[in-house]
């Protein structure tokens, strides 16, 4: 389905004007090489673009950026390898810059070897071509000796730009005839194509199209994974013999023909080289994307600041709006099937991919793949952003935030486990539970780091009232305090915060440790044998107070004992444990509203 998906996404691109022609590369270019008639330098013209970036400090930076031109059909091959037209200075000039000085030389003789094979290969493939241009550009090859250049004025005086740099070519004083361009060079490569593709011998079933079809031997490489090879990565491949079978080699056993494996690959890489698209979830490359090309763009913008807060892409506002209102309908059990007919160009039932891979040791690996239509891919995520607030007032929690929760900030391990990601990931699409780890992993940090946050109470929260759903019961976790709530865990946790504020109040200084540093785990597990000692605490911090906040807490500390049953739990299982926590953070967030709350009428009557 996956590489079906990406040749259909190739096919909108094709639609949208936005496909390379066959046989040819998106190359970036730095530098022209101006020839004279007689293959001469003339002059190299510095032919990168000028832009405006914007800096930290609100000022403009210019900045030059390289110019894409068409080159036939880059190699992909690692070592040293001929193009067609090339572009590297290693190749055209055979010459190493270091230390400031150009040079043949180097260790493993590579400059040598390859401009030795870029002036053997080139002069053939120019053989019987005739034009201006190309005329200059066979004398330029003919007669170039790297020894000779090392002290050349044109090439030095590009400084380290010369290794970096990327080269065309052009006749001197006419820098719009470019080589590249010229149509016998077109057409040599077309030729050269022919000569070099012939597969008409492994003509069989595409498993993609159905079609019989020549068989891809072995499939491009695709480049922009985090973590994959500099030179790309292939997605289908027979590396090993244990692989193959009915003697079939290398990716003659995937049955993918050259036609869709040119498509899909193209499509990929389209994805990968475009931010709009493209997310990083710690080691873990996300593409997405919506069926139906370039009038469907903006869904991805939305999706991106949705799921991933991106908001550098699209209407932020927009997105917003929509997100908030899918939330409002979630909460009320009303979203409607044309719920969302009511923002601008926005299609229900258009068809959206997401996608998340890998590399490994030979490959890309595919970590998750979901195909889901646009309206229920929307109220999936908005349902998930209902589920993980904490508080009334709706902010959206991209998943990266929700990720740095899980790890410790002690840790060196800077990524968690691809699975757990992947788990999370899909219950975010499809509305499903949330992954077991998720609840018990998130409850670890809390313990260990003893810091509640909104992103790991809502978490919480949203593990233990989507798995209640799930089994057909009534959510019990609210947004804010519930004084309602008689779940004896979440008693605790409030009467937890109760004493920890009452300890707080009573202090003269500021406490280097509170029962929250001392307690709060063992609380969270085994009620029964850490309460006890925390009211005969309290007691004597209860002392300390004035007439006003004795009789307040008194007061609270008896209406959540009262609906204790007379007793503590001995213990609390998981689930448990996070009603414990919920019940904490609303309490403590309580008292923190109403400290405000004064302060603002302090204020106000001065």
């Amino acid at each position: 389905m996956l590489i079906s998906a990406l040749c259909e996404y190739y096919d909108d691109l094709a639609r949208d004007g936005k496909v390379v022609p066959e046989g040819y590369s998106e190359q970036a270019v730095d530098f022209l090489v101006a020839l004279a008639p007689n293959g001469k330098i003339e002059s190299i013209i510095d032919w990168r673009l000028t832009e405006q970036v914007p800096m930290k400090s609100g000022k403009m930076k210019e900045r030059k950026t390289s110019r894409t031109v068409l080159l036939p059909k880059r190699t992909e091959k690692p070592g040293i390898d001929f193009n067609f037209i090339e572009h590297r200075p290693l190749y055209i000039f055979g010459l190493n810059f270091d230390s400031g000085n150009l040079t043949p030389d180097d260790h493993t003789d590579k400059a040598k070897k390859s401009h030795a094979l870029f002036r053997e290969k080139t002069l053939t493939t120019l053989e019987g071509l005739d034009s201006p241009v190309i005329n200059a550009f066979r004398e330029f090859v003919s007669d170039w000796n790297p020894s000779a250049e090392t002290e050349n004025p044109a090439l030095l005086s590009l400084g380290k730009a010369y290794l970096t740099g990327k080269y065309a070519f052009c006749l001197g004083g006419h820098p719009d005839v470019l080589l590249h361009e010229d149509s016998q060079i077109k057409s040599a490569w077309q030729s050269f194509r022919e000569k070099t593709n012939d597969t008409s011998e492994n003509l069989t079933q595409c498993a993609v199209t159905g079609e019989n079809l020549p068989i891809a031997r072995i499939h491009n490489k695709i480049k922009g994974v985090a973590g994959g090879q500099a030179s790309g990565t292939v997605l289908v491949g027979f590396k090993t013999t244990a692989g193959c079978s009915y003697g079939n080699e290398q990716s003659f056993n995937s049955n993918i023909s050259e036609n869709a494996m040119k498509k899909y690959t193209y499509a990929l890489n389209t994805l990968l080289a475009d931010r709009r698209h493209k997310q990083l979830l710690d080691d873990i490359t996300v593409a997405y994307w919506a069926v139906g090309g370039e009038k469907h763009e903006k869904y991805v913008d939305c999706l991106s600041y949705c799921l991933f807060g991106d908001d550098d892409k699209t209407d932020k506002d927009e997105a917003e709006k929509m997100l908030h209102s899918l939330a409002e309908k979630s909460r009320e059990g009303t979203v409607s099937a044309n719920i969302l007919a009511s923002f601008d160009e926005i299609d229900e039932n258009v068809t959206f991919y997401i996608l998340g891979i890998k590399p490994n040791a030979s490959r890309l690996s595919v970590k998750f793949f979901y195909r889901q239509k646009c309206g229920d891919l929307f109220k999936a995520i908005a349902q998930h952003q209902t589920d993980i607030q904490i508080g009334k007032d709706f902010r959206p929690i991209p998943l990266w935030r929700l990720k740095n929760e899980l790890k410790s900030p002690k840790s060196n391990k800077e990524n968690i486990d691809a699975s757990l990601l992947t788990a999370i990931f899909k219950s975010v699409i499809y509305g499903t539970p949330y992954p077991g780890y998720l609840l018990s992993g998130m409850m670890t940090r809390v313990k260990t780091d003893r810091t509640m946050n909104d992103v790991r109470t809502g978490v919480i929260k949203a593990c233990i009232n989507r798995k209640a759903r799930a089994r057909g019961q009534k959510e019990e976790l609210q947004l804010a305090l519930d004084t309602q709530n008689t779940n004896q865990a979440y008693l605790c946790g409030r009467l937890f915060a109760v004493l920890e504020h009452i300890q707080q109040a009573a202090a003269t200084a500021k406490l280097n440790r509170t029962i929250k540093d001392a307690y709060f785990s063992s609380a969270a597990s085994k009620p029964a044998l850490v309460f006890p000692k925390l009211l005969m605490l309290s007691q004597n911090h209860i002392k300390k107070l004035n007439e006003k906040n004795t009789v307040f807490y008194n007061k609270l500390i008896t209406e959540i004992v009262d609906k204790l049953n007379g007793e503590f739990p001995n213990t609390l299982l998981l689930e448990d444990q996070g009603r414990f926590m919920i019940g904490y953070y609303h309490q403590d967030q309580m008292f923190y509203q109403t400290k405000t709350q004064d302060n603002k009428e302090e204020q106000s009557l001065c």
